[in-house]
């Protein structure tokens, strides 16, 4: 028999992607609710890192760069370079912290998934893992893009901005809209996907032949890993340029 869904039935069904998980995980209840420590534990980490390396590196700068400057140095221009490639000579400029962010924080998250020593820390159920391998964690990245980008194009071009709904013609008014979802939606699957699916092979991997053969993956791991990093940077400047132009 055909049960009919009420409205609050869909939007629970929604919710429960959230709680997309693969293995067994550790969690920390807070009251009424349950955290995933985990992704928290992994992400302090990563967010240490990257407070502390620049910090580190520039105590002590030097006109000619030299070791960890240098390096740094490297980073930031590798980033400049790289936002102004998509977003123009004239509107890079403010947004380099933005997508310098996006692109250090998703990099070095997918990266502790790999060579971090999970092992070392024993946790009551499961162990650390890379932060981009929980939902939730690419959702949020995802939806700190879209606000990023819908932000960009208000700021330059004001309510015109929602001109580019019916441009070329208003027919496309509904592909114009529903390209304002997908656009996060691959933001956000893209790196999941790839991060657990290289989790879970290496898994299967070690836990079949240990020795030798598990290593190969990771470094193709690491190599993906960066590639996603990069691509999802690029995406970030992209969109958020395009909403600063007209109609292209």
């Amino acid at each position: 028999m055909y049960i009919e869904k009420l409205p609050f039935d869909e939007i629970n069904d929604l919710y429960q992607v959230s709680s997309v998980e693969v293995g067994q995980h550790f969690y920390w209840q807070i009251g009424d609710f349950q955290v995933h420590a985990q992704v928290l534990v992994t992400s302090w980490v990563v967010i240490a890192i990257l407070l502390l390396l620049p910090i580190v590196a520039t105590r002590n700068l030097q006109t000619i760069p030299t070791g960890s400057q240098n390096f740094i140095e490297y980073v930031l221009e590798f980033i400049r370079d790289l936002t102004r490639t998509q977003m123009g000579e004239e509107e890079y400029l403010p947004w380099v912290p933005f997508i310098g962010t996006m692109f250090l924080s998703i990099f070095v998250s997918n990266w502790s998934g790999a060579p971090f020593p999970r092992r070392i820390i024993q946790l009551p159920h499961g162990e650390l893992a890379a932060p981009t391998n929980d939902i939730n964690t690419t959702v949020a990245l995802a939806l700190l893009t879209s606000v990023a980008y819908f932000y960009a194009g208000l700021n330059k071009r004001g309510l015109s901005y929602f001109g580019k709904y019916i441009q070329p013609t208003p027919v496309l008014l509904p592909i114009n809209i529903l390209e304002d979802f997908t656009k996060p939606l691959s933001l956000s699957f893209r790196p999941f996907g790839n991060i657990l699916a290289d989790e879970l092979v290496v898994a299967v991997l070690v836990s079949l032949v240990p020795l030798i053969v598990p290593v190969p993956m990771m470094l193709l791991g690491l190599f993906t890993s960066a590639i996603q990093a990069l691509t999802l940077a690029t995406l970030a400047a992209a969109y958020t340029g395009e909403s600063m132009e007209g109609h292209h």
